[in-house]
């Protein structure tokens, strides 16, 4: 079983990472930085490229190449997990910034759906492919201030439908919704206004109220639904649910 995944540096993505490798996968991730504490424990397992995911030229290139395609070639079992995500820029329309908005569709859709394209292409032998998009509440209910990352997420959404409709011969696909986690981009929740981001508070009771996930407990019960016998049947779903 081998995995390609995005965003493992930390928070969710470092939960993913361990709960894949726990599982036995080889595990290919891309990200800015990597993850000194898995690496050393798990070795050759882990094989970590440092990548911009909002440089779509530098994403495209790594697909083509020979490290992506050996990666991808001689297994039955096939992963794909598009985690990594930017929450910013947090604000109305009027006050984003282009440069912003540019980074955030670059990082949360476009790497997304070129990953998607190039592990679907590379992977034509495998009799399991598993496609996952880390989704969002934020995708299936509007907050102002977070239009750029609503739209983002639902992209996603919609785009795990438009796959399923495919119907790519062994390729299973779904949007998942991971719930609140303790991560660094709650911090950043937490940190803004609330003339940027008017349900603030909520965030912030969320974390005073020790309601926040886990990053590793959540990493492990999406890579058990990636896994899992009903993986797919489900195009679009919540963890809190499953």
């Amino acid at each position: 079983m081998r995995a390609i995944l995005t965003g493992h540096s930390r928070g969710l993505g470092a939960g993913i990472c361990g709960a894949l490798l726990e599982a036995g996968a080889s595990v290919l991730a891309l990200s800015r930085h990597g993850n000194d504490g898995l690496a050393a424990r798990y070795g050759e397992r882990l094989r970590q490229i440092p990548i911009d995911l909002g440089d779509s030229h530098r994403l495209a290139a790594l697909t083509a190449n020979g490290e992506w395609k050996t990666f991808l070639a001689g297994d039955e079992s096939m992963l794909l997990v598009n985690n990594a995500g930017a929450l910013e820029p947090i604000g109305p329309v009027g006050h984003q910034g282009g440069d912003a908005i540019a980074r955030a569709i670059g990082v949360n859709v476009t790497a997304a759906l070129i990953l998607s394209d190039a592990f679907v292409s590379a992977t034509g032998a495998a009799g399991d492919r598993r496609l996952l998009h880390v989704s969002s509440g934020a995708a299936r209910a509007a907050y102002a201030g977070w239009s750029v990352y609503c739209a983002s997420k639902a992209a996603l959404d919609h785009h795990a439908r438009a796959l399923d409709l495919d119907e790519i011969p062994g390729l299973r696909v779904a949007s998942v919704a991971p719930g609140v986690i303790d991560t660094g981009m709650q911090t950043l929740i937490r940190s803004s206004t609330s003339a940027d981001f008017p349900a603030i508070e909520r965030f912030r009771a969320l974390h005073r109220d020790g309601q926040l996930q886990s990053p590793d407990e959540c990493g492990r019960r999406l890579v058990g639904f990636l896994l899992s016998p009903t993986f797919g049947q489900q195009v679009i779903a919540d963890i809190r649910d499953l």
